[in-house]
């Protein structure tokens, strides 16, 4: 089964829901400002990132393409493409 790396770069995130909305498992609203990506780790870079399963990628792909400011990425780590 595949694996995905997603990056996300909370410091620029503005708070607008739709990556909790759409997969609440791994994102959810903390300070009213930012998001969390439930699990990440912070990079060198200060972005958070986390490792999925292809089981999860559904609805992590939902959350990235809704992103109004475009700051959920994900990585096929196999590949290393980016998918979004």
């Amino acid at each position: 089964m595949a694996k995905y790396r997603i990056v996300y770069e909370r410091d620029k995130c503005i708070n607008a829901g739709p990556c909790y909305r759409a997969a609440p498992e791994f994102w959810k609203e903390n300070d009213g400002e930012r998001a969390d990506l439930i699990g990440s780790k912070e990079n060198e870079k200060g972005d958070f990132e986390l490792i999925i399963d292809e089981k999860d990628l559904k609805g992590n792909l939902l959350a990235a393409r809704t992103c109004p400011v475009a700051i959920i990425h994900i990585f096929n780590l196999e590949t290393g493409e980016q998918l979004i």
